[in-house]
């Protein structure tokens, strides 16, 4: 099992930042990729980012490319959702996910974090 723990959402006003943090623990981290899906009220999933640990490959979603970046610590197994540039339809909760696959992060990934909100205001 892998646990996924997010923190870092709030309320912002649009053109500010937020960073998320997605600390994860349990089976060896190293083993597993990494992203960050988002879902607001009466919409659909929607991919955000993605990170591929063993190679450093980062995907970002097309509707954020840009404006959002992935990263990771690995001495602190934490990996980061750094957004800039928020937009009030940047409004979701934002969920930290954890895959063996790195295609799987992308749409169905196996583990997934609590959730964090993250609020933009107009």
């Amino acid at each position: 099992q892998v646990q996924l723990v997010e923190s870092g959402g709030g309320l912002v006003q649009a053109g500010g930042s937020l960073r998320l943090s997605c600390a994860a623990s349990g089976r060896t981290f190293g083993n597993y990729d990494m992203g960050w899906l988002r879902q607001a009220p009466g919409k659909e999933r929607e991919f955000v980012a993605a990170l591929s640990w063993s190679s450093g490959r980062t995907d970002i979603g097309g509707s954020v490319k840009g404006r959002f970046t992935i990263s990771r610590d690995n001495a602190k197994n934490t990996v980061y959702l750094q957004m800039n540039s928020l937009k009030p339809e940047d409004t979701a909760v934002y969920y930290c996910v954890a895959d063996k696959l790195y295609s799987r992060v992308l749409s169905i990934p196996t583990y997934w974090g609590q959730g964090t909100q993250v609020t933009v205001s107009s």
